[in-house]
């Protein structure tokens, strides 16, 4: 076959939407999709979402990619690119969750500052039974930081690591986590975008590899109500105009060595905290998992090294020096997390807000925060609404749509439990 080029980008659902493409095409070019894939949900159904101009012709929105983005693919003679999408005029599309981050960016580089960002990604394997029902991987060795066969007896995580290092993504773990069968994938720091393209195509690549092992490996928050969460760690910290980690106050991190742009950061993310779930926990499975003790980023806290708050201060200082937010779940667009977070951080920055005192609870028994997310995607999409300052940073447009579409989502789900919830997300995220 000749080569061929796999144009691609990640929606408002966090799906992965894309063309393949003549070997033409292989440089600084550009596609045509539908406009209305932004009015579309996971059930197929078609809705007048903000933006999506379902009732206005469904117009064409274009991906426009440059040559020096396209990279080798883990499929034979195939290229893989990813692109900013633009509407009908030429115009970057506001819906576009690639350019609010790339928003987000800029807003940061003209404080002189460049964000830096390491993404954690968590992730359950499922296999089909006899009867083809989705039941967990029959991994009955797995324990917590499990490695080997006994974690992963098909050994599919073998495959995803050796194609990771074909396609250049840099891994800096795969272990078994807590609940076997759930695995925990991480990629270095690197330039925020290029961190999270690197993120969305690994998260792709993993679930197209596992796929021929007969492995459904999906990233949802909870598959398995019985087991724990899967979430989607973001951890960042910037880069100033000297090369330095201005995160960093010396050679030791943690809570007694702050700086002021890490206490900003941290009163943006509390400030903001009921706002940003509505954006970065934004399926109805998602409030299986964002409850109070389950170390999944509920509770509108900080602290040191402390897995039951929402936000830590990494206790490493110097270069390694870095925040890590613990809400968001990869059925999350990607890109529109990172945004969210940075702007929410970048808000408490330039807006003075007061830093609450550090959790001293355990996060368990005891805990001092008294506020926490919403208990449901209709809370927390009310929530994000009436965030208007959060929606205009991150862009009010994309925020619009979601909002309509994730209200959509409740009465979608409302009357969905077990399997049935499950498997209305399971084969997308």
């Amino acid at each position: 076959m000749k080569p061929r080029l796999r144009a691609l980008f990640c929606d408002h659902l966090s799906i992965m939407r894309g063309k393949y493409l003549p070997e033409g095409k292989i440089g600084d070019d550009s596609t045509r999709f539908c406009r209305s894939v932004f009015g579309t949900h996971y059930d197929k159904g078609l809705l007048d979402a903000p933006g999506a101009m379902v009732k206005q012709g469904l117009p064409d929105m274009e991906l426009r990619w440059r040559h020096d983005d396209i990279r080798d693919s883990w499929h034979q003679d195939t290229k893989i690119v990813l692109g900013d999408l633009y509407d009908d005029a030429g115009h970057p599309l506001p819906l576009c969750p690639r350019g609010a981050l790339k928003r987000a960016v800029a807003d940061w580089q003209a404080l002189g500052l460049t964000p830096k960002v390491g993404i954690e990604l968590e992730a359950y394997a499922m296999q089909g039974d006899e009867a083809g029902r989705l039941q967990p991987y029959d991994a009955p060795g797995g324990v917590v930081y499990g490695t080997g066969p006994f974690a992963d007896p098909l050994r599919f995580n073998d495959r995803i690591w050796a194609m990771a290092d074909e396609m250049g993504f840099a891994l800096d773990m795969i272990t078994a986590e807590f609940d076997s069968p759930q695995f925990e994938y991480t990629l270095t720091f690197d330039d925020a975008v290029k961190a999270v393209d690197d993120i969305v195509l690994f998260r792709l690549m993993a679930r197209e590899i596992a796929l021929e092992y007969g492995i459904v490996l999906t990233f949802m928050p909870k598959p398995v109500p019985e087991g724990g969460g899967s979430g989607m760690h973001v951890n960042f910290s910037f880069v100033d105009e000297t090369g330095g980690n201005a995160v960093s106050s010396g050679a030791r991190g943690g809570p007694e060595h702050m700086n002021d742009l890490a206490r900003g950061c941290l009163a943006g993310l509390l400030h903001h905290h009921k706002g940003l779930a509505g954006l970065i926990a934004p399926t109805s499975n998602s409030y299986m998992r964002l409850q109070p003790g389950s170390l999944s980023g509920y509770w509108q806290n900080w602290g040191g090294d402390h897995r039951n708050v929402t936000t830590r201060i990494s206790s490493e200082g110097g270069a390694k020096a870095r925040l890590e937010h613990r809400m968001a779940d990869a059925s999350s667009n990607p890109y529109t997390t990172v945004a969210a977070v940075l702007q929410a951080s970048r808000l408490g920055v330039q807006n003075g807000y007061a830093l609450p005192p550090m959790e001293t609870g355990d996060g368990f028994d005891r805990t001092d925060a008294r506020e926490g997310t919403a208990i449901d995607l209709k809370g927390a999409v009310a929530d994000l609404e009436a965030d208007a300052v959060l929606a205009e940073a991150v862009g009010a447009e994309l925020v619009a749509n979601h909002v309509y579409m994730k209200r959509k989502e409740v009465r979608k789900t409302r009357d969905l439990e077990g399997e049935a919830l499950r498997d209305f997300y399971v084969h997308f995220i």
